[in-house]
């Protein structure tokens, strides 16, 4: 078994110069192309279970899944919540035997949002595992726009709120399908000033592919979130896979020639932030 909490994957990463890659999965064949492109690049992999993933699977399923990779695999491996809403949801994560509680209170104000934190870290240190936060709003491709993170509030959070990793938003957007724009460098230049907690990008996919290495190799942010490029390779394989044989209609035979395509995109992203070699 090679279950590791986040802080145990973060803390090497910051110190070796890389970025542990925070892949969002969907379903069984996400996740497994996920922990077989970590075993085959000797690296570090958190599962994470978001929103619509636990809308669609209930947690302890999800919890029973990532558990039983982790045992087929000898790199670690971290069994994640991604954007928890309420502490019974971080509780029961911890039920199913997450390893690390991801609580977003980045919509609240700050002292509210540290509170609600530190309350999440306080029930996952006590059990052994790690806590993620977010501080500032991180916005939707065609949604919601993003609050930005203000490094005086970031300082503030990271001292009380007790997460062993925390999220900003620095330009950083969910779901957007290209890589456009770029992440606001000096903006994280000054929270990196004001806190030593390894710091997280949501919605890494929109991060320009060069950006993304060399803020892994340079700064203070140990992990970046993975969703919409992967699930972009997903969709593209099942279509190829559909639309080779019009009459097959046996879902196992079709969901597999998903793999190959998945496990590959995943090494890509692996390799692309140096995270190869350092499991």
């Amino acid at each position: 078994m090679t279950l590791a909490t986040l802080a145990e994957v973060l803390r090497p990463a910051v110190a070796g110069g890389y970025a542990v890659p925070g892949l969002v999965c969907l379903g069984w064949e996400d996740m497994r192309a996920y922990a077989m492109a970590a075993q085959a690049e000797r690296a570090p992999v958190i599962l994470q279970a978001g929103p619509s993933c636990r809308a669609h699977t209930p947690l302890p399923v999800l919890g029973a899944m990532m558990r039983q990779l982790a045992g087929d695999v000898d790199v670690p491996v971290v069994v994640h919540l991604d954007h928890g809403y309420t502490l019974d949801e971080c509780r029961a994560a911890l039920d199913a035997g997450f390893t690390s509680l991801m609580y977003d209170g980045s919509r609240q104000p700050l002292a509210q949002n540290i509170a609600e934190t530190a309350a999440v870290a306080e029930l996952a240190h006590a059990a052994g595992v790690s806590c993620e936060g977010e501080i500032g709003f991180v916005g939707y491709a065609g949604g919601e726009g993003s609050a930005g993170t203000d490094p005086a509030d970031a300082a503030i959070f990271a001292r009380d709120s007790g997460v062993d990793a925390m999220a900003i938003s620095v330009g950083n957007v969910h779901l957007q399908q290209g890589h456009e724009g770029g992440l606001d460098e000096p903006r994280i230049r000054a929270i990196e000033a004001v806190t030593d907690v390894p710091l997280v990008i949501h919605g890494g996919s929109g991060v320009p592919l060069a950006q993304r290495a060399a803020l892994a190799a340079v700064s203070r942010i140990a992990k970046f979130n993975i969703g919409t490029e992967l699930r972009m390779a997903f969709g593209a394989a099942l279509r190829d896979a559909v639309n080779a044989d019009p009459d097959r209609f046996d879902r196992v035979a079709i969901l597999k020639e998903t793999h190959d395509p998945v496990m590959a995109a995943a090494r890509a992203v692996i390799r692309g932030l140096g995270a190869s070699g350092k499991a």
